[in-house]
């Protein structure tokens, strides 16, 4: 420090405190750690291995049915998209949907497990609710880490 005419001149001080900015941090860390498995939605469905390219996103969430290894039906819309539903119930749940909705394409995720006889079975009742286009929705090769 300086005196010069009874005055005390402080020299200013040029550091930054990074304290709270690494609280702040390590906050949002946490955040995003606990909500992070939250976002996923849906059945856990081995999809079975395809080539076929991707499809381009729209703006609306798609409407897809799953099928499990047991033969259970699921749909990923509503509240409890983890709870199976009974064939009556999918019906009159994709109807409702299809009634609101701009897009008529419904997408199925079958496990490779499943019998083949079940995911034909989920593609009649889809089509009995009156969806016209169906997408099977698979797992590229690439994809080795899902």
């Amino acid at each position: 420090m300086k005196v010069t005419s009874g005055r005390v001149k402080r020299k200013r001080m040029s550091e930054i405190n990074v304290v709270p900015y690494i609280d702040v941090m390590l906050v949002l860390l946490i955040i995003f750690m606990v909500t992070a498995p939250l976002l996923s939605q849906g059945v856990e469905v081995s999809l079975p291995e395809s080539g076929a390219k991707t499809l381009d996103e729209t703006g609306e969430e798609p409407l897809v049915v799953s099928v499990n290894r047991s033969g259970n039906y699921f749909l990923n819309l509503g509240e409890q998209t983890d709870t199976p539903l009974d064939s009556d119930t999918l019906v009159q749940r994709v109807r409702a949907v299809l009634s609101r909705r701009s897009d008529k394409t419904v997408y199925i995720k079958g496990d490779k497990e499943a019998r083949y006889g079940q995911v034909v079975a989920v593609m009649a009742l889809l089509q009995e609710s009156g969806v016209r286009d169906l997408g099977l929705v698979t797992r590229s090769p690439d994809d080795a880490d899902r």
